[in-house]
């Protein structure tokens, strides 16, 4: 097969390597899968730079970067059904505590990290379900479901945020959505109900008054420390703030008082840990949402294979219009 590899940390261009491999075999438990596309997220381009805190070089002699794919199951090992050989499979955790993840031709994996496409879903939204998928989904139905209620979502035009403004609107929720104002159409489009600058100096009032003045239940939030302050005044008691980043300020600074007077849940999510329970629950909603067709899932630019350090480029530079997708068979 052919990898793209890295064993040191730096810039894409120096250390990303086009290599051949032999494929592995599928052992018990596992599946092959050859891949049609590989998602590139921004956790594959931090890992791959080393910019982790605490992580001083790679974690094993050789590593396949991404953790997101999605292609077709060519062998099973024992224990597996032989009737998923042919199986259209999106792909989770591909790269997670593993050397080898999805920016191959071909991956093989325990077989419940390859889960069954839904039929009309394409092989480059599949790419895309692991991280930007799951995390959204999670972020807006962690707590269950959200109809009737409220769902801010902060940066709602990053690729996270806008897949959750969509679930959160297809999940029968009022949705506000902070964005640039370049973004406001696209957001509006999307389902939101209103759409706020998120650099609006009062943007805590704007939330509210959006909302009849009432509070959220529920805060979508790709900034947590930059935005906890105006994130405690739009919350509703009981309600939850879903923080899966904060690149802008890792040490936030909490406003304690005014946040336990409201009960409220910081739920922090690192998509990678998600337990079996809720992942499948995340998995069958997603599913649920694209067969609804409700999910629209833009492709910035699709990349051949040998190309995977200007992908990297590409999304370490941000302002993407949507994914970064390696052609793992171009």
């Amino acid at each position: 097969m052919h990898a793209i590899t890295y064993d040191s940390f730096g810039a894409a261009a120096d250390v990303l390597r086009l290599t051949e491999m032999e494929t592995p075999s599928p052992q018990p438990g596992e599946v092959s899968v050859t891949l049609r596309y590989s998602g590139v997220n921004p956790s594959d381009v931090k890992a791959r730079a080393g910019s982790r805190p605490g992580v001083t070089k790679p974690p094993f002699p050789r590593i396949i970067p991404h953790s997101d794919g999605a292609g077709e199951i060519t062998a099973v090992g024992a224990g597996v059904d032989p009737g998923r050989v042919g199986q259209r499979v999106w792909i989770w955790n591909g790269q997670w505590q593993r050397a080898f993840g999805t920016a191959a031709t071909h991956i093989t994996l325990p077989a419940h990290q390859a889960v069954p496409l839904p039929k009309e879903v394409s092989f480059e939204t599949g790419a895309q379900l692991g991280i930007p998928g799951l995390t959204a989904c999670h972020a807006v139905f962690g707590a269950g479901a959200v109809a009737g209620e409220t769902v801010l979502v902060q940066g709602g035009a990053g690729t996270v945020g806008y897949l959750a403004v969509q679930l959160a609107k297809w999940g029968g929720a009022r949705v506000i959505a902070t964005a640039r104002p370049r973004d406001f159409d696209l957001l509006h489009a999307a389902g939101a109900d209103a759409v706020l600058d998120y650099a609006a100096p009062d943007l805590a009032r704007q939330v509210l008054d959006a909302n009849a003045g009432n509070p959220v239940e529920t805060i979508v939030e790709t900034e947590f420390g930059l935005n906890i302050e105006t994130d405690t005044q739009c919350i509703a008691p009981n309600g939850r703030i879903a923080a899966y980043g904060s690149a802008r300020e890792m040490t936030p600074s909490l406003p304690f008082y005014p946040l336990l007077f409201k009960a409220v849940t910081i739920d922090i999510l690192l998509i990678y840990l998600l337990p079996p329970a809720p992942r499948e629950q995340a998995i069958t909603r997603l599913h649920h949402a694209l067969e609804d067709g409700a999910l629209d899932c833009p492709i910035d630019r699709i990349l051949p294979l040998a190309e995977a350090a200007e992908a990297h480029a590409r999304v370490e530079a941000g302002q993407r219009s949507g994914a970064v997708l390696l052609d793992c068979q171009g």
